[in-house]
């Protein structure tokens, strides 16, 4: 495992030690690992999504975009 040295704004240094210190996780260290590989699970959700949506765009389907699909999609998951 690398070693990285990394500065955090004292509003999230603070979020990072209410973290660790409400034993959800045991250091800084695994805090980060675990946001950075939530985010990189998000991201690959994002590229599916996005896939999805260039594909049903450029199959002659519908006249609508990218943009007003995703906006539909949202409103359907957000109820």
């Amino acid at each position: 495992m690398s070693r990285q040295s990394i500065s955090f704004t004292e509003p999230n240094d603070e979020w990072l030690k209410a973290q660790v210190n409400g034993k959800e996780y045991s250091s800084k260290s695994e805090l980060v690992n675990d946001l950075i590989r939530q985010a990189r699970k998000q991201q690959v959700e994002i590229d599916w999504v996005r896939t999805k949506l260039e594909k049903a765009e450029n199959s002659g389907f519908t006249s609508e975009s990218k943009n007003e699909i995703l906006a539909q999609s949202k409103t359907l998951l957000n109820g």
